[in-house]
């Protein structure tokens, strides 16, 4: 048999599969895809048809893993996991989306798996606002992410519950940028805001770590704590962030979200040390977010917390860097995930 990648079976093939998206994951690149469009395995129900093809890449070549109107069982959902990425033609792109649709009003479906279907399929298209070097481009992409997520917590009462219960696992910036912009609407919704202003903070807490952009892959990607040389430069992240973003005319809500996110109640935060009644209240919520995104994630060097453990060691251990209003509201969440769960 030949060893080309393309005379293989998919499943033959999975396992190269595997090894090559850990290690483009690890390295923050991937494959060139042109004319397609990555979607996250878990975005799939199990036994329920697509409407699109799925490809697999292997050594570069796009391999056809599923037809239109094919699906996969649960346990093949489960295995493919440790592969995690599809492609999907990008003339397909409407009809994945009207999948996704379809999937979010079935009656039969629980809100949690609702939750995680929106998640998973909005994961990539966080992805991809990331990758653009267009930052005008991405930022008009991310209100249709953002709407996604008020529209849902707005129609289904338990939504935002679950959404907040949901963890990424695996820390890479899209993941991390995404659900701290998932938990500032969930946040912010507790606390009272709508509309406009929600939309400008799921928006604010996508693009909190934008700066990132400027600062080495290889402290962002680095396996461990960083050193003071290297926790001096990520530090500046917010400056760099904010320089960014002051080209683009956007609301100054957002842009406090990413320059004053690192700042603490406590009034030793960074970059400018202020006290809690000078920071923005959109930018408290993104600290107290991005923390619990923090505890919630796997890294190199700790173990993640359950989101029950991390908004309880959040309300008391470091209750004192945050607003004690939005540390209310934390733990009125807390309930809730308690509740759906």
């Amino acid at each position: 048999m030949s060893n080309d990648a393309s005379s293989k079976t998919p499943d033959a093939a999975l396992s190269q599969l595997e090894t090559e998206s850990a290690l483009s994951q690890a390295l923050g690149t991937a494959p060139s895809a042109k004319g397609k469009f990555k979607i996250r395995v878990n975005s799939l129900i199990p036994d329920r048809a697509t409407t699109f093809d799925t490809y697999i890449m292997i050594n570069g070549k796009m391999i056809l893993y599923l037809r239109a109107g094919d699906s996969l069982t649960a346990r093949k959902i489960q295995h493919l996991e440790k592969a995690d990425v599809f492609y999907v033609p990008d003339e397909q792109r409407s009809f994945f989306k009207g999948y996704i649709f379809d999937r979010m009003n079935e009656d039969q479906l629980d809100m949690k798996t609702k939750a995680n279907i929106l998640r998973e399929s909005s994961m990539t298209l966080a992805e991809e606002i990331f990758e653009k070097e267009d930052v005008e481009e991405a930022l008009a992409d991310s209100r249709e992410l953002i709407t996604n997520f008020v529209d849902f917590m707005e129609k289904e009462p338990t939504a935002m519950a679950h959404l907040v219960g949901l963890s990424s696992h695996d820390f890479y910036t899209y993941n991390h940028s995404l659900d701290v912009a998932i938990y500032s609407l969930g946040l912010g919704k507790v606390l009272g805001y709508s509309g406009d202003e929600l939309q400008e903070l799921g928006r604010g807490a996508l693009f909190h770590d934008i700066g990132k952009r400027h600062v080495k892959a290889e402290i962002i990607c680095k396996q461990g704590p960083l050193d003071d040389v290297e926790w001096a430069q990520m530090q500046k992240h917010p400056q760099y962030g904010l320089k960014i973003l002051n080209e683009y005319g956007v609301s100054e809500a957002m842009k406090a979200c990413c320059f004053e996110h690192h700042e603490s109640f406590l009034g030793n935060g960074y970059p400018q040390q202020l006290p809690g009644n000078e920071i923005h209240p959109m930018a408290r919520i993104v600290a107290i977010t991005d923390t619990y995104d923090a505890l919630t994630t796997k890294r190199s060097y700790n173990e993640p917390m359950s989101p029950i453990s991390a908004v309880e060691f959040m309300s008391t251990k470091l209750a004192a860097k945050y607003d004690p209003d939005m540390i209310k509201a934390l733990n009125s969440i807390l309930f809730k995930i308690r509740a759906a769960s």
